[in-house]
């Protein structure tokens, strides 16, 4: 039941919420561009003002979740005042609380993606590293697990690539993921991942450890200028097929792009056309040339992609141990669970939201804590 503790304390994050949100600079800006809308001729440039629009609705919005998390506080404080001898007011204040508390993780993620295209789409890149038909099954497991926690997120997820492996699992795998923050959330999976488990594959049931590589880039928008000339791509088009090599289209609907100048290589074979087809590899090329003038101009780079690791032994940031006991434990964060079913089932949440707690802290990675009690 709420106390008046439970009160004071959700006085308290809400104060913290004001700031760290920065309400007043926000229904400063938001008066700002509303002049700017209301002026005559504001839409004569579509693509500014729609620009403009969307940056005045995120701003409103967010004012308004702020409001909303007042009139909480203020339904939870009236109503545990009015409960001494009324139980149902009690148990609305601890709705009121919980449902407050709810606003304030997301006050939170909200504060720890500033960036310029945190709020936006991502695109998941999952390659096999060391390991064989281990890793080829490892990323298979791992392109399951991202597309249901997009889901359990009610974000919307479109198959770009996906490569069958001739024996068990898949080549590789390319997703895009809508949906708000996305990106800015994602980012926490980008490095190797490392699995321990009895090989499904070996007949003397040895166990194997196997890796596999996520990247995460974002979903550019239009607006963002990319130096890519038409000219400079060779386009190579194929019959796209499902597992096991079978053709699952009668048409050369696969789309293969190859930036000559810098020899970056985009398939898509997903898509119902080859035109739809070409316009999502481009769309992903646009991502990986982005990138790679960025890191070009040594910007942004920790953003954008993450360290550059090797695919194997002791580069992992997250361990899944399946035998000879059942942990996941992200060596950066330190957060671990031993129901590794449920995170394989896109559970992931305490793991995304733990990895940015730890990076907004600026604490040591259990790693580096580790190698300092060693």
């Amino acid at each position: 039941m709420a106390e008046e503790n439970d009160i004071a304390q959700a006085q308290k994050r809400l104060s913290q919420a004001h700031e760290f949100l920065h309400i007043e600079t926000k229904k400063d800006d938001l008066a700002d561009l509303e002049k700017k809308i209301a002026a005559p001729g504001f839409w004569d440039d579509a693509q500014k003002a729609q620009a403009i629009s969307k940056q005045a609705s995120d701003l409103r919005e967010s004012i308004e979740d702020y409001t909303k998390a007042s009139k909480l506080i203020e339904d939870a404080q009236t109503a545990y005042e009015l409960s001494a001898d009324d139980p149902e007011l009690k148990q609305e204040a601890d709705r009121s609380l919980a449902e407050f508390s709810k606003m304030m993780t997301n006050f939170e993620i909200e504060s720890w993606f500033p960036g310029r295209f945190d709020k936006g789409n991502a695109i998941v890149t999952i390659n096999p590293g060391s390991g064989g038909l281990e890793a080829q099954d490892w990323t298979d497991m791992l392109y399951h697990m991202y597309v249901k926690y997009a889901e359990r997120r009610g974000w919307k997820v479109h198959l770009l690539d996906i490569q069958p492996a001739e024996v068990i699992g898949i080549e590789r795998a390319s997703i895009q993921i809508d949906g708000k923050f996305a990106y800015g959330m994602l980012r926490s999976e980008i490095g190797v991942h490392r699995l321990v488990r009895i090989s499904p594959t070996d007949d003397k049931k040895r166990r194997h450890t196997t890796f596999a590589s996520v990247e995460v880039m974002p979903v550019l928008p239009d607006d963002i200028e990319v130096d890519l000339n038409p000219n400079d791509v060779r386009v190579d088009v194929y019959r796209a097929s499902g597992p096991g090599g079978q053709c699952v289209n009668t048409t050369d609907s696969a789309v293969r792009l190859t930036h000559i100048p810098t020899g970056i290589v985009v398939t898509c074979q997903n898509q119902k056309s080859q035109l739809q087809n070409k316009e999502a590899a481009f769309r992903v090329l646009r991502a990986k040339l982005y990138e790679y003038e960025e890191q070009k101009r040594q910007e942004e780079i920790s953003k954008l992609q993450g360290e550059k690791m090797e695919s194997s032994f002791g580069s992992q940031i997250r361990n899944y141990v399946l035998y000879p006991y059942r942990l996941v434990k992200d060596l950066r964060s330190g957060v671990e669970t031993g129901n590794v079913d449920a995170v394989l089932d896109g559970d992931l949440d305490a793991f995304v939201l733990g990895y940015h707690r730890w990076k907004a802290a600026g604490k040591p990675s259990a790693r580096e804590e580790n190698a300092k009690v060693s």
